[in-house]
């Protein structure tokens, strides 16, 4: 293994040019490279579309800055956070640079693709992955991981507009089951780990250490398990709509209840009106409207006009206290 080959956002490479510099393998779309202390991912857009979907591309810039999706490895079946998955969510914790590349057309007179270097990135460290929902290689739906890549700090991507996401061709809404978060890497004592106990931490991000608040999160996990606790179904959506890009996702449906809940892990007035506008595009989109009711999941109590607000757009109001959740259960659709 040699390492003189110098990354160099732009560069036109190919895989074996790679693997022979760094130590990987050149066949799968996440490659670690144990000796080199480095995975490198490989995104190629073109082989989701082929079933009709596709998570890979330059997503839309987010209050931390840009983002680039990517799906995880496994062609059927769910895809799950282990083998080369887990090499990629956990990169930073392995003391592993993560290195993208974008497939850019095949070396004339050959059957090789080229690869396209973007740049150094780093797995996000507020919201590391999504499950969505997608055809596998077998034609079955089936849940698929889809990465959250940020560049890394001071760097520039070689990204283009080629490789922003494509919009949705149709539109579709698959139910998505509500799983447990997945959990840090067991034996890593980091500030990842902090994310189960505490509402803030520290974490590296775009612009330099920042301080990041997983109120939303942890509110979330405790409805679920009250949900759960009192034989609740739960479960949420993935929405895509013709011509635009990405998927909405709602933070949770009551399956036994049908109800529709939009999380905030702050109990202001911004984020109230910001759920409410969430909870009226949404409920258009859910399977069988008649009956649906929905709600404002709220880590404290609100004021008393906030509530009035809330009322008046009939809209249900569950807040979390010392004992569980006021507001819970919903009352009887009318």
């Amino acid at each position: 293994m040699t390492t003189t080959l110098e990354l160099v956002p732009g560069m036109i490479t190919t895989r074996d040019a790679i693997a022979a510099a760094f130590g990987c393998g050149t066949f799968q779309g996440i490659e670690p490279a144990a000796a080199a202390k480095k995975v490198f991912v490989y995104s190629d857009p073109s082989a989701g579309a082929e079933y009709g979907y596709t998570f890979d591309g330059r997503a839309e810039d987010d209050e931390y800055g840009p983002l680039y999706l990517y799906t995880g490895y496994g062609a059927t079946g769910d895809q799950e956070l282990k083998s080369r998955n887990k090499s990629l969510r956990y990169h930073v914790e392995d003391g592993r640079e993560l290195h993208l590349f974008v497939a850019h057309g095949k070396v004339p007179g050959t059957g090789t693709m080229r690869q396209r270097y973007i740049g150094q990135m780093v797995v996000d460290p507020v919201n590391p992955v999504e499950v969505r929902r997608g055809l596998g290689k077998d034609n079955k739906m089936r849940n698929v991981l889809v990465f959250r890549l940020r560049p890394v700090a001071g760097s520039t991507p070689a990204w283009t507009e080629e490789d922003r996401l494509q919009p949705a061709p149709a539109t579709t809404i698959e139910e998505i089951e509500v799983k447990p978060r997945i959990p840090t890497q067991s034996g890593v004592k980091d500030k990842n780990s902090e994310e189960h106990a505490t509402a803030e931490t520290i974490a590296n991000i775009p612009g330099g250490q920042r301080k990041v608040v997983r109120r939303e999160g942890l509110l979330m996990e405790a409805f679920k398990k009250h949900l759960s606790a009192v034989g609740h179904q739960h479960k949420t959506f993935q929405i895509t709509l013709a011509g635009e890009v990405g998927a909405l996702t709602p933070d949770l449906y009551d399956v036994t209840d049908h109800a529709l809940y939009e999380a905030k892990g702050q109990t202001t007035r911004n984020n109230v009106r910001m759920a409410i506008g969430q909870l009226a595009d949404y409920r258009r989109h859910i399977p069988n409207p008649d009956g649906l009711r929905v709600a404002v999941l709220l880590p404290s109590e609100p004021s008393a006009d906030v509530k009035d607000l809330l009322a008046q757009q009939g809209i249900h109001l569950v807040f979390q206290t010392d004992n569980g959740f006021t507001g819970f259960p919903l009352p009887p659709a009318p």
